[in-house]
């Protein structure tokens, strides 16, 4: 900035260069951006999925030392989903906790029930709650100072969801197989959680004592505990023979496990010959092919969408936050078509495998990629390969704030020169009421739902229709709102310009900072508002005005929510006519909203607070900036 603001600005060859030729290089460095990520989804921009830590020396080790004879064999079964399915059938709505108690103490584990009680922020005084039952194996050659987790959620059958009772069942026949051996040297808890994310959380936070949510959660305490809990592997089998194995790695807020873990299920599954997948897509045949590329580019897409959201894909994204490696193995049931199945018995094999290697880890995951995008299961894209092309997308945006200071500069400079005044206004303070408003009004919008929730239930409305209407009003509002505070505060044919770069600044940190957290999120924001943020600039007649709030609207976070889940409606119900489409659409958009805003309140998800206290602000400024008319 002190290149750019001393009084020979003018003499410098860069600056003058760069104020001259920045719209053609934004639009460069935005295209070959996209293509450069596009192109990512081929082999030969990628890697080859080879893990540092346990992928490469303890699977040798397990592969090496393993007793073929002592494997989870048939015997081991006497635990079958049957016996769970007719208990389930006597608890139509609830967990057979009696039952479970009464299998895992059989079994002479260290049994215990955690019960944990949920004040719903938006229900007006709802409360729930549940009950987790978990049993702990102590380590025969361990002192219980680390732990691994086998954890499976428990739906009873009138679940909307498909029922879990072969993942307890496979739980079940594990901790009999394990108990009798005696290599442990790390604890083994087993957990069966209720409420599917909601127990798990609570279970996660009474063991490590931590706050979340306000106290809207009541976690309660645990009578048993084990040691650090190094790893979790969370079970979603739906039958007792299954097509197909597929990893599940997405988190709360982005989070990833440790790349060394999932290369070890993959690898444990291909020794066993187990199919497995990533987003339920088989790995092409021919990945150097175009179709190859593209098969890959679909997987990689949909690994984005579904990071973006911030919602873990299974109760093993709640661990990440505590620093443990964790992913769900889902095994949808059925055959199909084409496709050997696989038995709980493989999966048992598989299972006894990942526990194996990780009890002979010897420290906590910490090499290996935390920060990675996954085109299939055997190729991975780390962060030093997807940063670069992620920069240029998002680069026009920092240079466009740095053409339009040097501008700025050199015009306020003639201008005093002009007026023989040594004083140089840059309208800084003129335009901050402005900011400081929108940034105001965006953080109550934030802050508003539970408000509008109460205020539903005094007229007969859901939750849902009250925070939808309630939001949508506010942001309907806003349009016309900050217009009218740009004439009352000061904002002039020169200092538009200000207020553009601010805004373009305070877009650059958002998108930075959050690629490093939530990649998929950032990427998304940052090919949506990159262009629409450099064209937003004051027009002289009212039918550019026109198409660029019409552009500009098209991004609003509320618009792009509805977009978003129109276009997953439309992957589902394609063939539907278009006033249901709509309808569903609409439907979906409200519960959508709903879920962000409670997902905020109880597991700390900020996809909700960074669409309101940071998209919002940032985008009513560019409101402000298309709308204001120049002469």
């Amino acid at each position: 900035m002190g290149l750019l603001t001393d009084p020979g600005v003018e003499r410098s060859r860069l600056p003058a260069l760069l104020e001259k030729y920045h719209r053609p290089l934004c639009v460069i460095l935005y295209v070959l951006g996209i293509g450069w990520f596009l192109a990512l989804a081929h082999n030969s921009l990628n890697h080859v999925l080879k893990g540092q830590e346990l992928a490469s020396k303890i699977f040798k080790n397990f592969t090496k030392t393993r007793d073929h004879k002592s494997s989870l064999h048939k015997n081991s079964w006497h635990f079958m989903p049957q016996s769970l399915k007719l208990e389930a059938e006597k608890h139509t709505t609830g967990m057979p906790y009696a039952w479970l108690v009464g299998q895992f103490t059989q079994l002479g584990l260290d049994t215990f029930t955690h019960n944990f009680t949920l004040n719903y922020p938006l229900g007006g005084g709802k409360v729930f709650k549940g009950k987790n039952v978990y049993g702990i194996l102590r380590a025969p050659r361990g002192s219980s100072t680390e732990a691994v987790v086998v954890s499976a959620p428990y739906r009873p059958p009138s679940s909307l969801l498909q029922g879990t009772a072969p993942s307890i069942a496979l739980m079940l026949a594990m901790a009999h197989f394990f108990s009798e051996q005696v290599y442990w040297a790390k604890d083994l808890i087993f957990l069966v959680t209720e409420h599917e994310h909601l127990g798990a959380q609570a279970w996660l936070q009474a063991y490590h004592r931590t706050e979340s949510g306000a106290g809207i959660l009541d976690y309660g305490d645990l009578d048993g505990r084990a040691g650090a809990i190094q790893a979790a592997i969370n079970l979603e089998i739906y039958g007792s023979q299954v097509s197909h194995i597929d990893v599940k790695v997405e988190g709360l807020n982005g989070q990833l496990p440790n790349l060394d873990l999932v290369n070890l299920i993959h690898r444990l599954c291909q020794r066993e010959t187990v199919l497995h997948t990533f987003k339920n897509r088989v790995d092409h045949p021919q990945p150097e092919t175009f179709n190859g590329w593209y098969h890959q580019f679909k997987t990689l897409f949909a690994m984005i969408m579904s990071q973006a959201s911030g919602v873990p894909t299974g109760n093993h994204g709640l661990f990440h936050r505590y620093g443990i490696a964790a992913v769900t193995l889902e095994g949808p049931a059925g055959q199909v078509r084409g496709r050997r199945m696989v038995s709980l018995q493989q999966l048992g094999r598989v299972l006894e495998g990942v526990c194996r290697s990780l009890n002979n880890l010897l420290e906590r995951f910490h090499q290996s990629f935390f920060f990675y995008l996954l085109p299939s299961t055997n190729r991975y894209i780390s962060i030093g390969v997807y940063m670069p092309p992620f920069a240029m997308i998002a680069g026009g945006v920092l240079v466009k704030a740095l053409a339009l200071w040097y501008s700025t500069g050199c015009a306020a400079e003639r201008q005093a020169q002009n007026e023989k005044s040594k004083k140089i206004d840059y309208g800084l303070l003129g335009c901050l009421p402005l900011v400081v408003t929108v940034h105001v009004l965006s953080i109550i919008l934030g802050c508003a739902p539970s408000f509008m929730s109460h205020l539903g239930l005094h007229i007969a409305l859901q939750p849902e229709d009250s925070i939808f209407l309630g939001s949508g009003a506010f942001c309907i509002s806003l349009l016309a709102f900050p217009y009218y505070l740009g004439r009352q505060m000061g904002l002039t044919n020169q200092s538009w310009e200000i207020v553009k770069i601010f805004a373009l600044l305070e877009l650059g940190v958002i998108l930075f900072a959050s690629a490093v957290y939530n990649f998929s999120l950032a990427l998304i924001i940052t090919i949506a508002y990159t262009p629409v943020a450099l064209l937003s600039s004051p027009s002289p007649t009212w039918k550019r005005r026109l198409s660029k709030a019409l552009l500009l609207i098209l991004i609003h976070p509320m618009v792009m929510l509805f977009l978003s889940v129109a276009a997953d409606s439309y992957s589902n119900y394609s063939d539907i006519p278009v006033h249901k489409f709509l309808w569903k659409s609409y439907v979906a958009t409200k519960r959508a909203l709903m879920y962000s805003i409670v997902d905020g309140m109880i597991y700390s998800n900020w996809v909700f607070h960074v669409a309101t206290h940071c998209l919002l602000p940032v985008w009513l400024l560019f409101w402000q900036i298309v709308l204001y008319p120049v002469h």
